[in-house]
């Protein structure tokens, strides 16, 4: 084993990965080479279906029965992983490479306690007393940031949020302090403050434990705030890698061009999707595998393969055009709101309130839980043709303010005003109409569209229901709507487990205006989408609220999208609004010390020379007994005193007085700038 080898913890040399499908062979991986060093941290990113977690699954020697490698070597602590034992892989993975997959809810055990789980993986590797194993569960919880380990440490996956899932996945994975952590979508459906204290802490836990990570995302931002090196993957082929730092501030490849140009960030509202999608890897083209989306493709990229190019001692490209596009420099945008001209108010929400689990009569005999105060008293005005975001951490209660809105779920108390009649006393007939104009985009495509039904029979259904065309009218419409999403008529007879997930949400965006809405909550609509089909779908919302002259409740914990496509912004903590304004006024001091915490955690890939991020201690207080006075002043790190907790601030006008951009904070406007100041100033 040579000396170069010894340094490096794993090496991926020429690895091609094929499986079988009834289409034929799909080559998933080709040629792909990678190496980790102890304690160096390589993020890989690349749009869905470019392999990142089938390579990921290639190290482990996990791949499906229809996967096998077809060539190359996977060398970890000098040695194969190809042809070892079904024994020998068992004592390494967990022990020695650790694998945290995408999905915790998923990979965790609903029917086994959290800390058997953990308990399991320290039992199988290694040969303790039961009473050092339970003291280990405790310590490694303790280490990934779980407050009351006993206590969570016997709860199930569905009692924890999702955060916690997260961790307690991390804690598994680091049990037995393995060699190399190979982390996949770490953060992908967490807000901004969860997934800046899971980046945060593997950080910490690679400072301490010197352990080397293999981190798989579609975010670049994450990447940027992690990785030391980064390889950017597309359609099983490695495009360009290098320093994280080099790669994104002077990207050589045309590919990784896109993914920045696609990013949402804070600074910037023009983002562009990467046109087109990705190859049929049944068929693979001649030259270059990306040359057929690439602004810079000539003649001669589709003729022969495409080596990586030296670009630097610290960057490489596969691409023979690499100067002119390391040459060429990103267009810069700036922050503008979008011109457009409000009309009425469309809807309005006065003092709602959504509680679940009320007590009956035997309850308050015999004591219970009191209810979970999901939406505490709200007010909220929304015009014609304005996208308003909803922003906040999970828990917060934005899905069931948006699902209460239009009455999936019944209020407890308060007015819902659309077009002026409040619409929690209108009868059938009317509450028909009403959803006829107020439609709603779900989160996850995979469970809001019927699997057995095909796009043709999901899109007929609301034009039967809610307009009064017949017959050949409703196919053409069909086809118009399919058109309006760009997608083509052949789409109308496939099923939803024959789209992309970009493609299924376009479906369920062609479902929401099949009848020609005025107003539509659209619930998380891009959170797990990578950030080229982010980018398209956002594009998408805003060519369609201008062609319907549509109003959006937009829900996000996204700052990033919520700055690109939204009007105005209120921000949402525990039931209640504590900032409202619009995108300029909220993305600019004075801010409510929740919205500063929230902006500060989203990650960037921008340099930085100061650490300027606000940590917030604990996790959302329970919606069953919000505190007494601000409902943020148990974790604010602005906290004044006693009239914190003892008085509710109501929303108050800052700023030019006229009264559209509030804050409900005990803090005055000059605190609240000074505050900002503060954080941003170095240490």
């Amino acid at each position: 084993m040579s000396a170069e080898q010894a340094e490096h913890v794993l090496e991926v040399d020429s690895l091609s990965v094929e499986f079988s499908t009834p289409a034929g062979p799909l080559q998933a991986l080709r040629d792909v080479s990678l190496s980790i060093a102890e304690g160096e941290t390589l993020g890989v990113a690349g749009e869905s279906g470019s392999g990142k977690s089938t390579l990921a699954l290639a190290i482990l020697q996990y791949l499906d029965s229809n996967g096998r490698i077809t060539a190359g070597d996977i060398m970890f602590d000098g040695s194969s992983l190809r042809f070892r034992s079904a024994r020998e892989l068992r004592q390494i993975r967990g022990q020695r490479i650790a694998h945290v997959p995408q999905n915790p809810e998923k990979s965790l055990n609903p029917s086994i306690r959290v800390g058997e789980q953990i308990a399991e993986t320290i039992q199988l590797h290694q040969d303790l007393p039961n009473q050092e194993v339970s003291e280990k569960v405790t310590a490694i919880l303790e280490e990934v940031g779980i407050t009351d380990p006993e206590y969570n440490a016997d709860r199930y996956p569905h009692e924890l949020s999702g955060g916690m899932q997260q961790r307690i996945l991390i804690a598994m994975a680091l049990s037995c302090n393995p060699d190399l952590l190979i982390l996949d979508e770490p953060t992908t459906g967490l807000d901004v403050t969860t997934q800046a204290n899971i980046m945060d802490l593997i950080a910490d836990l690679k400072a301490r434990r010197n352990t080397s990570i293999l981190l798989i995302t579609h975010d670049l931002g994450v990447i940027a705030e992690t990785a030391d090196r980064v390889c950017i993957l597309y359609a099983g082929e490695v495009m360009e890698r290098g320093t994280t730092r080099t790669v994104f501030e002077a990207p050589s490849n045309p590919y990784t061009r896109g993914l920045l140009a696609a990013r949402p960030s804070l600074d910037e509202t023009s983002i562009t999707g990467i046109p087109g999608g990705l190859p049929d890897l049944h068929d693979i083209p001649s030259g270059c595998i990306f040359a057929d989306r690439c602004e810079f493709s000539t003649d001669a990229c589709t003729k022969d393969p495409i080596p990586e190019m030296e670009v630097s001692s610290d960057q490489s490209s596969r691409c023979l055009h690499w100067e002119t596009v390391r040459d060429t420099p990103l267009e810069a945008t700036t922050t503008e709101q979008r011109d457009y001209e409000p009309g009425d108010t469309l809807l309005e929400v006065n003092a709602l309130k959504k509680f679940f689990g009320d007590e009956s009569f035997l309850d308050r005999i015999f004591g219970s839980e009191p209810p979970v105060k999901a939406v505490n008293g709200i007010d909220l005005k929304i015009r014609e043709s304005e996208t308003l975001g909803l922003v906040g951490e999970s828990g917060s209660g934005k899905s069931t303010l948006g699902r209460t809105i239009i009455r999936l779920l019944e209020p407890e108390f308060g007015e819902i005003k659309f077009r002026g009649r409040d619409i929690t006393e209108i009868d059938q007939a009317a509450l028909r109409a009403f959803r006829a104009e107020c439609q709603v985009v779900f989160q996850n495509p995979d469970t809001s569209l019927n699997p057995r039904k095909t796009v043709y029979q999901i899109l007929h259904r609301p034009i039967d229901l809610f307009t009064d065309l017949e017959g050949d009218a409703i196919d053409q419409r069909i086809i118009e709507l399919l058109e309006d999403v760009n997608l083509s008529r052949e789409y109308a007879f496939r099923y939803p487990h024959q789209l992309s997930g970009g493609e299924k949400q376009r479906v369920s965006i062609a479902r929401a205006f099949a009848a020609n809405p005025s107003f539509v909550v659209l619930d998380e609509p891009v959170t797990a989408l990578d950030v080229s089909v982010q980018a398209s779908i956002l594009e998408l919302l805003a060519r369609l609220r201008d062609e319907y002259d549509a109003s959006y409740l937009f829900i996000s914990h996204d700052l990033s999208v919520v700055n690109h496509i939204c009007d105005r912004v209120a921000v949402m903590y525990l039931g209640k609004i504590v900032e409202v304004g619009t995108t300029a006024e909220i993305f600019n001091p004075p801010h409510h010390p929740y919205t500063q915490a929230l902006l500060s955690s989203v990650p960037s890939i921008e340099s930085s020379e100061t650490d300027d991020r606000v940590l917030l201690e604990g996790s959302v207080p329970s919606a069953r007994e919000p505190p007494a006075g601000c409902p943020f002043q148990t974790r604010c790190p602005k906290k004044i005193g006693d009239v914190c907790e003892e008085e509710h601030p109501p929303l108050e006008a800052v700023g030019d007085g006229t009264g559209s951009h509030m804050i409900a904070c005990h803090l005055s406007e000059e605190e609240m700038r000074d505050a900002v100041s503060s954080a941003q100033s170095p240490n």
